[in-house]
């Protein structure tokens, strides 16, 4: 298998100098940015827009490696748009907020990118993808000649990590997002999904926030934990598998990175990368916090159907609304894929029959009031 490049540099704060000098070290270090952009390119700055998170949360691409690699990429001769399709509806007054409260907004007036804000969507093939031969993405794709991901280095309480491959999930726009989730419930499914979308989406190049990442309940939950890297590399794939090493976390047992192994994308090691740069061991975190998203299946297909249910919801993880806290917003009830969480005296009911397990109500609740609770025996049996 080919050995790609993947470019680890040090930075340990967002100081925007220091940002923007590490990212064109970045594109030395593959070769430099006309190996890969083109004067004149109209080029797609593909961001982790997560939610309205203010940047000091760690949840989204930080505003001000943004507007570095923005104006890295202005000053070369490229135009610059800068977007995402968040969780929830896509529509202009949505991604206005997300801009707004995520710092992107000002980051696009002060450099010259311009902020997308085209919600249309079109049907495209995807030949190479397993699940998903034809998918729904965002119209902003065929107006640029070029994709660049700039995804977040942050856990994931599905999904156990979200790097480069997932971030290319934001290309499927708004709530379609949910019918993916309904139609393969399973994270082992729904990993071949998004490596499928990252296919389609074809990035040019992946660079990944590092400086501060997300630990915990990620991709929104969690808390802010410094790690001081800056990654980039023209493939996603191998990008991913350094990322997670970083964290200690072992490349296998990341889903995505797991589906892309079976799919001969990369080895699932660092033997078919080139590190270029810093050493990678002077950034591994031994006590990287990692979601614990393993279930057991303690049932049978013989199983009567009442028995099975039963069994199934006291050992399946499950998610705890804090009523505390919450404030009655419903995102949760518009973001749930099934459609099984419903308000009753303006707090969230979930129906655990119909609950699918994805966490979207955890992964898009504002007020962080949303838990994912295991039961005792199951943390035990998994040595939790």
């Amino acid at each position: 298998m080919k050995r790609e490049k993947v470019s680890l540099i040090e930075c340990r704060e967002y100081d925007y100098k220091f940002v923007k000098k590490s990212i064109v070290e970045s594109f030395n270090n593959l070769g430099g940015i006309e190996k890969y952009i083109n004067k004149g390119d109209k080029v797609l700055l593909k961001l982790n827009l997560l939610m309205k998170k203010k940047p000091e949360e760690a949840a989204t691409t930080h505003p001000i490696f943004t507007k570095a690699l923005a104006e890295v990429l202005i000053e070369y001769g490229a135009e610059v748009i800068i977007g995402d399709s968040p969780g929830g509806p896509f529509n202009e007054r949505m991604l206005k907020g997300v801009y707004r409260v995520c710092g992107i907004d000002e980051i696009a007036m002060e450099t010259g990118a311009v902020l997308n804000f085209n919600t249309n969507s079109m049907e495209v093939a995807n030949p190479q993808g397993k699940y998903l031969k034809q998918l729904t993405i965002v119209e902003i794709l065929k107006e640029v000649d070029k994709v660049i991901s700039v995804s977040k280095l942050k856990t994931h309480g599905f999904a156990v990590f979200t790097g480069a491959v997932k971030n290319m999930f934001g290309i499927v726009p708004g709530l379609i997002k949910a019918e993916y989730h309904l139609t393969m419930p399973e994270i082992e499914e729904f990993s071949d999904v998004l490596v499928d979308i990252c296919l389609c989406g074809k990035p040019t190049l992946s660079f990944m926030d590092g400086i501060v990442g997300m630990e915990g309940h990620g991709p929104s939950a969690g808390e802010p934990r410094e790690i001081g890297a800056i990654l980039a590399s023209p493939s996603p794939y191998h990008l991913d598998v350094v990322a997670a090493s970083i964290i200690n976390l072992k490349p296998i047992e990341v889903p995505t990175i797991k589906r892309s192994i079976e799919r001969n994308l990369c080895t699932g090691t660092l033997e078919d990368i080139e590190i270029i740069g810093k050493d990678i061991n002077k950034f591994v975190i031994e006590d990287f916090i990692i979601p614990k998203t393993r279930t057991l299946k303690l049932t049978t297909d013989g199983m009567p159907k009442f028995l099975k249910t039963f069994i199934d919801n006291m050992s399946r993880p499950k998610p705890i609304f804090s009523y505390d806290i919450c404030i009655g917003c419903r995102d949760c009830e518009e973001a749930c894929p099934p459609k099984t969480i419903t308000m009753k005296n303006n707090k969230p009911v979930v129906d655990l029959e119909g609950c699918i397990r994805c966490f979207c109500c955890q992964e898009l609740c504002p007020q962080k009031a949303v838990e994912i609770y295991r039961p005792w025996l199951v943390r035990k049996m998994i040595k939790f």
